[in-house]
């Protein structure tokens, strides 16, 4: 039996666990290092994130990207540096407490959560966190579900978008995730459209290395980007816990909208055709992929693809964690698709904690990126130090 048991070995799987075993704590984390970052995310592909906001977080922060890798300013880091930096983060401030194999289940035996392997071993923990990442989330259009994978995936399905080489493909978005899918598509040799239904595509703005000072009041600078609510989001995610449910959603949903990154912008210019103020009503699949649309006007019309990628983003619901035994599942949903998480990031069943996307609805859109890493970490090992500890004293006392 062990303290703590971490099912996800990426950016925030690897954070807590380096929190947690700096605090003393007997840990064992599960899974590939980085896999979503190294599988599932286009080769190419650069991050949104500056490299200031892309640290994983270790006790003494030791182990930050700059130490891995010195970036300029506004440098962008491309996905396969970043995945060989958590995997040497991994090899320094988690070392051994890695497990590779996969948690094919998560249930309860008593007072304990009892995991399953993928190597056919199962474990005992007296706590257990749940880093899952963003791929159980992956959200995609009703209207596509009757189409086959061969017609219409996600943009999380691809990591060699080369294999669409001569192909028509259709990307649904308006985000950084659809236009970079549309650009690494176009160039690797497809034919790349977008349809959005917004009605102008929105571009970050180049970032200034010097500002005055008159800027720097108005639009200061945050991991989430620039402006003073960014500022507050970014620093104080325990505050936004405590915010009404409404005003939480309110800037989740709205805190970093559509946007594609300034560098992208030449790249995308020209080489992908652009169809905006669209909706998709429909689609169906034959020789091919033939989408009904309809424009703001409410006119329809209909377009022929070879092939559909819904870069259409994530929708936190509990129930789509699939690892976790039907009885846990419920608990932890009881307040809600997007939990209720506490102070240290613990569901409603004790012991159990969420971290990563699945934690936005409670702490901010921090949770949401990678700099929300060292924030949780901390909460979580506060949290998992308490509780272990009381209960191990609790167990000492004598039998009244």
């Amino acid at each position: 039996m062990i303290d703590v048991a971490i099912v996800g070995a990426g950016p925030y799987g690897l954070s807590v666990a380096a929190h947690a075993l700096g605090a003393g704590l007997d840990v064992r984390i599960f899974g590939k290092p980085m896999r979503a970052w190294e599988f599932h995310m286009p080769r190419g592909m650069l991050l949104k994130s500056e490299a200031a906001a892309s640290h994983l977080g270790d006790p003494e922060r030791r182990y930050g990207l700059d130490a891995f890798h010195r970036y300029a300013y506004g440098e962008p880091v491309p996905v396969e540096r970043f995945a060989a930096y958590g995997k040497w983060f991994r090899a320094r401030a988690v070392g051994q407490a890695l497990d590779e194999s996969e948690v094919t289940a998560v249930g309860s035996e008593g007072h304990l959560f009892a995991l399953s392997l993928s190597s056919g071993a199962s474990v005992l923990a007296r706590s257990a966190v749940l880093a899952v990442g963003h791929l159980p989330f992956a959200h995609r259009p009703g209207v596509l579900a009757g189409l086959p994978p061969e017609a219409a995936t996600h943009s999380c399905d691809h990591h060699d978008l080369g294999a669409f080489a001569g192909r028509d493909v259709t990307v649904l978005g308006a985000g950084q995730s659809a236009l970079e899918t549309a650009t690494l598509l176009a160039e690797a040799g497809a034919s790349a459209r977008i349809v959005a239904r917004a009605d102008a595509l929105a571009w970050n703005d180049v970032p200034a290395e010097r500002r005055s000072l008159l800027d720097r009041v108005r639009a200061p600078r945050s991991r989430l980007g620039g402006g003073w609510p960014s500022v507050a989001w970014s620093r104080l995610p325990g505050a936004i816990r405590y915010l009404p449910d409404a005003t939480r959603d309110h800037i989740v949903r709205n805190t970093l909208g559509p946007a594609g990154s300034w560098w992208l912008r030449d790249r995308f210019d020209g080489a992908v055709k652009v169809i905006l103020g669209t909706r998709l009503t429909g689609a169906e699949h034959g020789d091919g992929v033939r989408l009904h649309l309809r424009d703001l006007s409410g006119a329809a019309g209909t377009l022929d693809t070879e092939h559909v990628i819904a870069a259409t983003g994530y929708r936190v619901d509990v129930e789509r964690i699939a690892i976790l035994r039907e009885d846990l599942r419920r608990a932890v949903a009881s307040s809600g698709p997007a939990p209720r998480l506490s102070a240290t990031f613990e569901t409603p069943v004790a012991g159990l904690h969420l971290v990563g996307l699945a934690a936005a609805a409670t702490f901010g859109p921090s949770m949401r990126f990678v700099c929300g890493c060292d924030f949780a970490a901390r909460r979580v090992t506060r949290g998992l130090v308490s509780r272990l500890r009381g209960a191990r004293r609790t167990a000492k006392l004598p039998m009244s």
